[in-house]
């Protein structure tokens, strides 16, 4: 079974990466094996940093979905480090689109949608990438589980 990943770029200090580890562990354990990764920074890298870990314990199987070529450039360098370390371990990478291009972003959120049985997400805010990729999820009748923070 198929899950989509999604998530702020921007995360709070409290963000706690182990109750994230937690629930990727549960939906693992509820037969959850391919995981489709947008590749952003923040939520998606640390996300997938998760599944990576659990990969070592679970045979998972683990998609980048980039929404265009060149999307880490303009990571700060510890960050396209860790993006170019994380898609080492993807076993396959989906690159939607040769550049940027407008829209680009939601087509890639679209995609992991469609493709996907549910969506792992952390949300805060009603506006924004993660707004959009939930009300989506939510139009095409998809699970959707929270992580929720104290």
């Amino acid at each position: 079974m198929k899950c989509a990943l999604t998530g702020h770029r921007e995360l709070p200090e409290n963000f706690d990466v182990n109750r994230l580890y937690d629930l990727l562990e549960a939906a693992v354990r509820d037969g959850y094996d391919t995981f489709y990764c947008g590749m952003a920074r923040g939520f998606d890298l640390i996300a997938l940093d998760c599944l990576v870990a659990l990969g070592r314990k679970y045979p998972l199987r683990l998609i980048a979905c980039i929404p265009y070529e060149g999307q880490e450039n303009s990571f700060s360098f510890e960050t396209k480090k860790k993006y170019r370390d994380l898609l080492e371990w993807c076993d396959e990478k989906i690159v939607l689109y040769p550049a940027y291009c407008y829209g680009c972003y939601h087509v890639r959120d679209r995609y992991m949608v469609d493709n996907a049985d549910i969506v792992i997400a952390y949300c805060t805010r009603n506006s924004g990438g993660t707004a959009y990729t939930l009300g989506y999820a939510k139009e095409k009748g998809k699970e959707i589980r929270y992580l929720s923070l104290p």
